[in-house]
Order: C-alpha cells, then structure tokens, then sequence
C-alpha cells in the first residue's frame, strides 16, 4: 500500500496537468476577498528535489516541467492583482495560466542554475495565499498524507513556513477525514468557500472507487464546493470508467463540470517495438485527466490555450492529444 513515492514522479507531465488546472482555478476563486478553505487529501512531501536520487531515477520532469522551463519559462513571478479588484484575473490574457504555472515553478528556485526545486500542490497553494495581496484575507489550508516517511517530511517542510494554524498536517487518510470538512466553517458575512484536490496513487484498485464515493458524500455535505480529481489514463476499466462516474455524479447534483485530458504519446522506439513484436521499455505514464466539479468559467478557455503549447513542447509519439470537455452550465 505504500509503495507509491511521488517523488519519482514530480514534475512530470501529469503535473503539469494537475498544477496549470489548480493554480488557474485558484487564481479565479481569489478574486473574491472571502476565505477559502483549501484540502488536499493526498499532499504527498510537499516539496521535491529534481537533482535528487528518485527524480534522476525516473527522470520523469524531463518529459514535463523542464523542457517547457526552457522553452517557455521566466524567472519572474507573475506579479498578482488584489483580489478585491474587479475583473482581476478576467483581465489577464487566456494563455496566461501556463506563464503563470511557470513562474510559480520557478519562483521555489534560484535566478539563475539550473531548476532544483519542484513544489507539490500544497506549496503551490500556500504560495497563492501568502501573496501580499491575499494574505490578510487568512485562507486556511488543510493537508493530509498517510504514506509515513511523506507525511514526515510534508510536516518538516510545512514547519519551515511558520505559518502558524493557517495550515495543519495530518497523517491521516484523506479520503476519511474529507468529510468532517464539509461544509467549511462561515466567514464573517456567512460565505463558505471551499476547493478541495483529490489526487491519490491508484496503486490500488480501490481508490478509484473510493475517489467518486468520496466526491458524492462532499457533494451532499457541500454541493457549492470546487473539487478537482486527478487520475492516471492506463489501460484499466476503473480508470476509464472514473470520469463517467464522477460525470454522473456531477448531473445529479445539478453541477457544472470540466473534463480535461492531457496525452504526450507513446514513445517512438515503443511505438516501433509494438510494431515489431519486439518487448518494449516500460513507458510509463503517457496521458492523465483533470475532472472539476464547480470550475470557474475562465477555466476552459485558459486550459484551452495552455494545452496545444503544453503538447507541442512535450508530445513524443503515437497517441498524443489534449481535450477539454464541460457541461452542466455556468455557476
């Protein structure tokens, strides 16, 4: 059960996904000055070393972050509006969100040297609360990893931001401890706001099953929530099967939706190995998928425009694609 280590998958193209849809959907939801609560149900260590040993073993982010770094990286943070200011982030251009992730990703790094530094969800969302602009509106984040030496080092990295009980650590199981969450506490005026981030391992088969249980009982308990599932798109019924599910649930609950599906193929000598008879490498994970429940409106169309970018720097082979479906209406 705890084989899976994200750290050897960090930065990869299944990231990048799952950071340019977070850090885009965020980005909306703080243009109102009212809280949020944030819950990541599987946080992983929070912060992972591209030099490290389990990174260079997979190597994986130099098939994501690190080529689109070079190709359409900067070093300079996007400088953030004040949420209050109407049209904020409406005001930004479309193709914003994959500059934007970006500069995010680079900003846990040096100016110059090469990119060190990977952060994990809960980084990247702690980030966009301690901006000067959000800052004092006080978002609460809420992390939960029970794998025990992530946990360990998610609680020693969190320690290093001395942010006090705006953000708590548990090693708990996430899918548990969701809904005792839900609703999230009122802030003054009565608003509740919350966006939550589903994205275990599937290393086992029932945590797809698990995933949309987990999601109809957070619907029921807050049907005004923002959450976002990540899965892998593999070659098992449970994976396909997922989106459809959690569509389902979504219509039922009277929802919007977004469905969003990033391919970078098949690798070529796979490809040709396939071809041939011959048995390929192990080609690892080729393609993933975003599904969000209560997207923003701007989500589609900056996702749209940060993807054919995304695939154009990243595609290796037969099969690549990217997709972003929605429906259910507009918020």
């Amino acid at each position: 059960m705890f084989s899976y280590r994200h750290a050897f998958h960090a930065g990869n193209h299944a990231d990048v996904l799952k950071h340019l849809t977070l850090i885009a959907t965020l980005r909306h939801l703080m243009r109102k000055s009212a809280p949020l609560t944030l819950v990541d149900t599987h946080a992983g260590a929070g912060l992972y070393r591209l030099d490290g040993d389990a990174a260079q073993t997979s190597g994986e982010a130099t098939e994501g972050v690190l080529p689109l770094l070079a190709a359409h990286g900067s070093r300079s943070p996007r400088a953030p509006a004040r949420p209050d200011e109407p049209g904020a982030t409406d005001a930004a251009t479309e193709d914003d969100a994959l500059q934007d992730y970006l500069s995010m990703v680079a900003s846990f790094n040096t100016a110059a040297g090469p990119v060190r530094i990977y952060p994990g969800s809960p980084f990247l969302m702690q980030r966009l609360m301690a901006e000067p602009a959000r800052a004092a509106v006080r978002d609460r984040l809420r992390l939960f990893e029970l794998h025990p030496s992530d946990s360990r080092a998610l609680q020693a990295n969190v320690a290093q931001l001395d942010a006090g009980r705006q953000i708590s650590v548990q090693a708990q199981d996430g899918f548990e401890a969701l809904p005792a969450l839900l609703p999230p506490p009122a802030a003054p005026g009565g608003s509740r706001r919350a966006l939550v981030l589903i994205d275990p391992s599937y290393e086992i088969k029932t945590d797809y099953t698990r995933t949309a249980t987990t999601v109809q009982t957070a619907l029921k308990r807050f049907a005004n929530g923002v959450f976002l599932v990540w899965y892998p798109i593999i070659a098992r019924p449970e994976a396909h099967g997922l989106p459809r599910r959690l569509k389902t649930l979504a219509i039922q609950a009277q929802r919007p939706w977004l469905h969003a599906t990033l391919s970078i193929g098949q690798p070529a000598a796979d490809a040709a190995a396939a071809l041939t008879r011959d048995k390929p490498r192990r080609p690892g994970l080729s393609a993933s998928g975003m599904f969000v429940i209560n997207p923003p409106h701007t989500l589609a169309p900056r996702l749209r425009a940060a993807l054919p970018t995304v695939l154009q720097t990243l595609k290796r082979g037969p099969g690549q694609g990217w997709h972003v479906e929605e429906g259910g209406g507009a918020r």
